[in-house]
C-alpha cells in the first residue's frame, strides 16, 4: 500500500447469532476514532446491521462489499463516510448471501478480502484499525476475514453455551492458521451481554476466564437497554448516550485493546 501504513485488521467473529458482533463492532470502532484512530469498519454480514446502525441509508449502498468481494472493485470506491469523525464504513447488501455460491469454485475464492485490503491507497488507505463485522456462521465470508485479519476479536454471550460454541471457533482459528494465515491470532474475548442479578453469568465470566486466562478481557460489556436501542437511531450508544454503562464500557474496551496493541508492537 504505496505511502500507507498498514492497518491492523481485527475479525469480528462468531458462529453464534445475537451475542453482541455488530454491538462491538459499531462501538468499538467509535471508541478507537474518539480517541484519535481512523478506522474502517468491513460489513461482510449480508444482513447489513452495522451499516444500518451507523446511519447509512440502503439507498447509499451503491457499492458494496458484495462488488468488492464478487467483482474485485477496489474496496476505496465501497467506503463510505460515517457521521462519527475518523470513521467509516464499507457496507453490505443481501447480495452478499449468495457470493459463497458465485466465488466457490475461484481459486482465490478465500483471499479475496485480504487482496482489497492490500489494495486500499491514498486518502482512503490511512486507516490505523479495519474491524471486519463478520456473519454469524463459519462460512467462506468469516474464513476470508480470517484470512485477511491479523487478529480475531470473539463477543461471548454470557450464557449457558457460550463456552461449546467457542471451541468449535477456535478449531476455525487453528484451521485458518495452518492453512491460509499462520500469523492470525487471537487478540481477545470480550463478555457481553453480562446480567449481574443473574448467577449464570458470573459462573459463565468464571469459567470463559478460567479457560482463557489472560485472553479474556478485563472490560465485560453488560446488558444495557440504551446499547439495544441505539441502532435503532442509526448510531452508536457512544453518540446516542455516552454516559451509560454501555457506552462507557465501550470506552474501557477500545482503552485495553489500544494497550494490548501497543505492548504486541513493543515485544
Amino acid at each position: 500500500m504505496t505511502g500507507t501504513v498498514k492497518p491492523r485488521v481485527i475479525a469480528i467473529a462468531n458462529q453464534k447469532g445475537g451475542v453482541g458482533k455488530t454491538t462491538t463492532a459499531i462501538n468499538l470502532g467509535t471508541a478507537l476514532a474518539a480517541v484519535n484512530e481512523t478506522v474502517l469498519i468491513i460489513d461482510l454480514d449480508p444482513q447489513g446491521n452495522a451499516s444500518t446502525g451507523l446511519g447509512i441509508d440502503r439507498k447509499a449502498r451503491r457499492v458494496s462489499t458484495y462488488d468488492v468481494l464478487a467483482e474485485n472493485l477496489p474496496l476505496a470506491n465501497a467506503i463510505l463516510d460515517t457521521a462519527v469523525p475518523r470513521l467509516a464504513i464499507a457496507p453490505s447488501t443481501m447480495d452478499l448471501s449468495g457470493l459463497e455460491l458465485e466465488i466457490a469454485a475461484s481459486r482465490d475464492r478465500a483471499f479475496r478480502l485480504r487482496r482489497a485490503i492490500e489494495g486500499l491507497a491514498g486518502d482512503r488507505g490511512n486507516f490505523s484499525y479495519v474491524l471486519v463485522d463478520c456473519p454469524p456462521s463459519l462460512n467462506l465470508l468469516t474464513v476470508n476475514a480470517m484470512a485477511a485479519a491479523d487478529a480475531i476479536l470473539v463477543p461471548l454471550q454470557c450464557e449457558f453455551f457460550a463456552l461449546e460454541g467457542l471451541s468449535q471457533l477456535l478449531k476455525t482459528v487453528e484451521q485458518v492458521r495452518s492453512t491460509l494465515n499462520p500469523t492470525l491470532s487471537l487478540q481477545g474475548v470480550v463478555l457481553t451481554m453480562y446480567d449481574a442479578r443473574n448467577n449464570l453469568s458470573g459462573q459463565v465470566v468464571a469459567d470463559v476466564r478460567a479457560f482463557l486466562k489472560d485472553k479474556v478481557y478485563d472490560t465485560v460489556i453488560p446488558r444495557n437497554v440504551r446499547v439495544s436501542e441505539a441502532p435503532s437511531y442509526g448510531k452508536p450508544v457512544l453518540l446516542y448516550d455516552l454516559k451509560c454503562t454501555g457506552a462507557q464500557a465501550y470506552l474501557r474496551l477500545a482503552s485495553e485493546i489500544i494497550q494490548r496493541e501497543r505492548a504486541l508492537r513493543a515485544a
